[in-house]
């Protein structure tokens, strides 16, 4: 039997937008969706949120996740990275789970069916240490431009006279979710030290918010994905 937690990490302090894991998006605060979504997939033995803030862990548990422990003022600062605060979460469980899946508290567009997927791939595949959800760019990394004082250039020469549709896909980070062998990860602490396999979303259903602009492109994009379901 594979037991398996699901880890939203949500710490207070965001400035860019403020309170933004408890902001409420479309109608209820945004961290809801990844809880939700957690719940709904019965891939958990629990779905813990990890927070240093009073109103997010009220908020959280309210949509059904539990706050077994605050976070530490270590993991808590704007240097923290997200590995060492899913180590200290893993660490201060009462147990080692077989995998957990770390969660993003701004992922609106989240569907939990892609959790489902993402467990059965890793239970099924023992060559892999997780799966993760990328997207394609839009716009190929290999045609890219960068800016030389007053002038524009090519970044990359090479690719000068190479037609777009030749290029090879390039993805990135969905920014959603991470789901993984608790034990593979603990052994490098590292998420790109481990062999993860892809799970390919489309553009309509990635959005990272880092701003207001992104947090406006995500509620049109929730959109178009609900009339779509």
């Amino acid at each position: 039997m594979n037991e398996s937690v699901a880890i939203i990490l949500a710490r207070g302090g965001s400035k860019r937008i403020p309170n933004k894991n408890i902001k409420f998006f479309e109608g209820e605060p945004i961290i809801n969706y990844s809880i939700r979504a957690a719940i709904q997939s019965r891939c958990f033995d629990r779905v813990i949120v990890s927070t240093d803030d009073q109103q997010i862990a009220n908020i959280s548990e309210k949509a059904g996740a539990e706050i077994p422990f605050y976070r530490s003022k270590k993991n808590s600062n704007d240097e923290a990275t997200t590995s060492n605060a899913l180590v200290e979460v893993i660490n201060r469980l009462d147990k080692i789970y077989d995998s957990f899946c770390c969660i993003y508290p701004t992922s609106p567009l989240i569907n939990y069916e892609n959790l489902i997927y993402a467990k059965k791939t890793l239970l099924k595949n023992n060559m892999i240490d997780g799966v993760i959800p990328v997207c394609e760019f839009s716009h190929s990394p290999q045609r890219s431009l960068i800016k030389s004082g007053d002038l524009i250039k090519m970044r990359y020469k090479s690719w000068v006279n190479t037609r777009t549709q030749d290029l090879q896909s390039q993805y990135h980070d969905a920014g959603q979710f991470y789901f993984l062998n608790t034990k593979r990860f603990l052994e490098t602490k590292n998420l790109w030290n481990l062999k993860l396999s892809p799970l390919i979303l489309p553009e309509s259903e990635v959005q990272d918010i880092d701003n207001e602009i992104d947090w406006e492109i995500a509620k049109i994009k929730f959109k178009i994905t609900k009339n779509e379901s």
